[in-house]
Formats: structure tokens, C-alpha cells, sequence
């Protein structure tokens, strides 16, 4: 059966879905998105994603064509008629089609596309395993809290991991980790702290981020949010990511270099286990 994705109004199965060759998101990369998370059919952590989509519109000056209630509305029709069970819903904004130009077009008219993805995210093997990642140097622009489609260095970043025969990248800015190509960066320190790189333009405000944050402090964890090295990080107790799709994933090796004995470490599973149980509980 045909996947059925939205586009600016329509539900219509995926080969008949187009959008024109003058849109600046295709030009330019002019736009935003979001991912959101469905366990068991529903939508994690939807209000945050829904507060970061406006947020990076409202930085780039883009007008939202739809309100809080629509997405909502469009999000739960697309995993009906897609009979999502466990996935994503992939959700990209862009000013919309104008004649090639630099300059923004006076009254645009937003391309709105959304559409699910099928993945196995509760049940990851690499959240039993652990992932390697490699360092690399952050060449991306300096707007990094604006979720924008304009992802082609990250792309490159996961492509020198998986030549390096590892599965992820960390970036290296002025001699500290930002963030991973696709989600935040954690260590846990040799005395049980967790340490990752505060708020700043330099990285996406991970919404996952922020729950898992707040869960380790509701568990009593000591968080610390600061930078730190490649080195400091081969040298901690351990260390995971976040992301919507990957929710609390541990990490193993660093650049060659094992964590501890090279196995995912108890505060990474035990945050996966309180991220996992209250995101069934809440999910929409």
C-alpha cells in the first residue's frame, strides 16, 4: 500500500505528492522541521516539538500556515491513514515558490509537507549495544538552534563515521564537543555526573534534551551543563545521546578510545528506561 503524506492541504499517496521547482526550501534551504516520535500510535512530546517549530519560524521570519490544533489534527490523520504503529512523523516547513532571489518575497506562501516513518525505536539494537563515534571538526553555520532543513554537513559527518567504521560523529568547535549530527552529546563523569553542553546558538535545543534533563534531576542525578573535551569524554564513567528517534542511546567508544569496559553504562540505560516509561504514558 502507498504511503500517504501531506502536502499544503491534501492527503495524497506519496508518487503524487510534488511541490514546485521554485521553492526556496529546493533553492535555498529556507525552511524548518521538526521530528516527532509515535509509540504505540501516539505522538511523543508533540507540545515541544510544536513550541520549537514556531520558534525557528518566528527566527527566520516565516509565517506558520497552520495553528497548534491543525498540526495536531494533521499528525494524527496521517498515522491513522498510514496505520503507524511506531515510527515518526517528519514535518518541513519552507517560505514556499518565489522566482529565484536572495531576498525573501514580500507576502510568501508556505510549502507545508509531512509524512510518517516507520522505525524501530523502542526496541533499537544500538541501545543494547552502545554506538562508536569519531570526532570531527564543526564546519556548520552558526545558527544551529534553528532547526533548518539545511543539513548537508551533518550528512557528510555521518558518512565520515560509517567510513570509519563507526555509526555516529561528535563536532569539535574551539576544543569542545557541541553536539552529535543529529542529537545532543552526554558524558557522565567518574563520579556520576552528567555533563552536556549548555543552551546556546551553537546547538539545537533538543527537545528530548530537555526531558531527559529534567527526569535525571526528578531522579536525583547531578546534571552539569558546560562544555567538554574528546579527551574528558574518552575519560568518563560513560556517555549516550538524545534525539527524538533515539531517545537515551549510550555510547561506547569515542574516537577509538572504549568507555569504562566498553558496554552501554547504568545511568544511560536507566534514563532510556524513565524516558521510555513516562513517554508512553504521555504521548498524545
Amino acid at each position: 500500500m502507498s504511503r500517504i503524506v501531506y502536502v499544503n492541504g491534501e492527503y495524497l499517496p506519496e508518487e503524487d505528492a510534488k511541490i514546485s521547482v521554485f521553492d526556496r526550501g529546493f533553492l535555498f534551504a529556507d525552511g524548518v522541521y521538526e521530528v516527532t516520535s509515535v509509540l504505540n500510535g501516539k505522538l511523543v512530546d508533540f507540545d515541544g516539538h510544536a513550541r520549537r517549530l514556531q520558534r525557528s519560524l518566528d527566527e527566520l521570519d516565516m509565517p506558520n500556515p497552520v495553528t497548534t490544533e491543525e498540526l495536531l489534527e494533521i499528525n494524527r490523520e496521517l498515522i491513522a491513514r498510514n496505520g503507524l504503529d511506531e515510527g515518526g512523523v517528519y514535518l518541513q516547513i519552507t517560505r514556499g515558490a518565489a522566482d529565484r532571489d536572495f531576498a525573501y518575497p514580500a507576502d510568501p506562501k508556505p510549502t507545508i509537507v509531512l509524512f510518517t516513518l516507520v522505525m524501530n525505536i523502542s526496541g533499537s539494537p544500538k541501545a543494547e549495544t552502545g554506538l562508536k563515534v569519531i570526532s570531527i571538526e564543526d564546519q556548520r553555520w552558526g545558527r544551529r538552534d534553528i532547526k533548518t532543513v539545511q543539513l548537508l554537513y551533518p550528512s557528510m559527518g555521518k558518512m565520515m563515521a560509517k567510513a570509519a567504521g563507526a555509526d555516529d560523529a561528535w563536532m569539535v568547535e574551539e576544543g569542545v564537543v557541541t553536539e552529535g549530527t543529529s542529537n545532543n552529546a552526554y558524558i557522565v563523569t567518574k563520579d556520576g555526573k552528567i555533563v552536556t553542553r549548555q543552551l546556546s546558538n551553537a546547538i539545537l535545543h533538543g527537545i528530548t534534551r530537555a526531558a531527559v534533563l529534567r527526569m535525571a534531576e526528578e531522579a536525583q542525578m547531578v546534571v552539569e551543563e558546560r562544555p567538554f573535551t574528546i579527551e574528558e569524554a574518552q575519560n568518563a564513567a560513560e556517555a549516550f545521546i538524545t534525539s527524538a528517534t533515539t531517545f537515551v542511546t549510550p555510547v561506547v567508544e569515542i574516537d577509538g578510545a572504549a568507555l569504562g569496559d566498553g558496554a552501554p553504562g547504568p545511568i544511560a540505560k536507566r534514563l532510556r528506561e524513565i524516558y521510555m516509561d513516562e513517554a508512553r504514558a504521555k504521548a498524545i
